[in-house]
């Protein structure tokens, strides 16, 4: 009888927090849908447009195409945000697109959600240490990657996203160019196989691509084994190997609208689903493991600090003038010279 009386109790209280966790949700959702309109609102008032990144959470990616702001990868940020005619635009992603930001729009307002949203490569990249690297070897073209400070930047030839990279650099290989390449290592790798590049690579990785798993990967196309495999070129070498596709975000949404496959193993960023499913509501998107069967999460890809962007965060930096993006003058302008030869390549 005690059993018995156990499992009911035990139900009783199962219930009770079931029906205290469908409230909170509830409640969740109507102070969201609050916080949207207190957005939309100030957004408005304040000529100003919302420029998301795939990675960031699927409300905000949302609200930006509502409101006529765009979800993009970084370099269509860059040249959405420096054509626009909003006078304040609202950078949810983390800290360098904000500067890329600045640095194209030195007349608008950058505001971003959080200035704690970095990003591995770009702390993993310090200017000072960076810069004596380079001054080692003069004679090469210094190229990095766009997830780079501003004054990293400012010492740069160039600078690049994943979806124009292998361009960029075939480009300087037909010139006869050595290149330094940073801060992305697995990246850099790629890019040198995929060209021939006389390339020196920088240390560096991002802490959600570097985890992707190639046997993991194998494992789950044992159970899906139709499915196409997308990776990001920021993985390691083994993973990019078992790849049906490798590119940028944008090029990995493109290939999962045209390829006729209906599930996808996708290595990268699971912010990238919410434009994915909306593109293709009727295939299936399964993320790449990222860890071992003894990890506390079958695959943690995601950005910790893009997570930390949120609609109230977003509320707050609209409303109070909160998170505004500096960018010294001099660096501004160093940093603008490359950027802009990206932006004038691929136009």
């Amino acid at each position: 009888m005690s059993d018995l009386l156990n499992k009911a109790a035990l139900r009783e209280t199962v219930q009770k927090h079931l029906f205290s966790a469908e409230k909170n949700l509830q409640k969740e959702s109507l102070d969201n849908e609050q916080i949207r309109n207190e957005i939309k609102l100030l957004l408005k008032q304040k000529n100003a447009a919302l420029v998301a990144h795939y990675y960031t959470e699927d409300a905000i990616q949302e609200l930006a195409e509502e409101t006529g702001g765009i979800i993009a990868d970084s370099l269509e940020m860059a040249r959405f945000g420096a054509n626009h005619e909003a006078q304040t635009l609202v950078v949810a992603g983390v800290k360098f697109m904000g500067e890329t930001a600045k640095i194209l729009s030195p007349e608008k307002t950058i505001l971003m959600p959080t200035l704690e949203a970095t990003c591995s490569l770009d702390i993993g990249c310090p200017i000072d240490e960076f810069s004596a690297f380079c001054d080692q070897h003069p004679d090469r073209k210094v190229v990095v990657y766009a997830n780079t400070s501003a004054a990293v930047k400012a010492r740069a030839d160039w600078v690049v996203t994943s979806s124009i990279a292998l361009d960029v650099v075939n480009h300087l290989v037909e010139q006869g160019e050595k290149i330094i390449w940073a801060p992305d290592q697995h990246l850099g790798g790629y890019i040198q196989r995929e060209t021939g590049a006389d390339m020196i690579l920088w240390d560096g990785a991002c802490i959600v691509h570097e985890e992707f798993k190639a046997k993991g990967i194998l494992d789950l196309k044992a159970v899906y084994p139709d499915a196409a495999v997308l990776v990001h070129p920021e993985s390691p070498e083994s993973v990019v190997e078992v790849a049906d596709v490798v590119g940028s975000t944008s090029q990995l949404l493109n290939a999962s609208k045209k390829m006729t496959n209906s599930t996808f193993i996708v290595a990268t960023d699971r912010g990238i689903f919410y434009k994915m499913k909306q593109a293709s509501p009727d295939k299936r998107f399964v993320e790449a493991p990222t860890a071992g069967s003894g990890a506390s999460c079958r695959s943690c890809a995601h950005c910790p600090w893009m997570a930390l962007n949120s609609l109230e965060m977003l509320r707050d930096s609209l409303k109070n003038n909160l998170g505004e993006i500096h960018v010294p003058e001099e660096t501004r302008e160093k940093a603008l010279i490359p950027l802009q030869r990206m932006l004038d390549f691929n136009a």
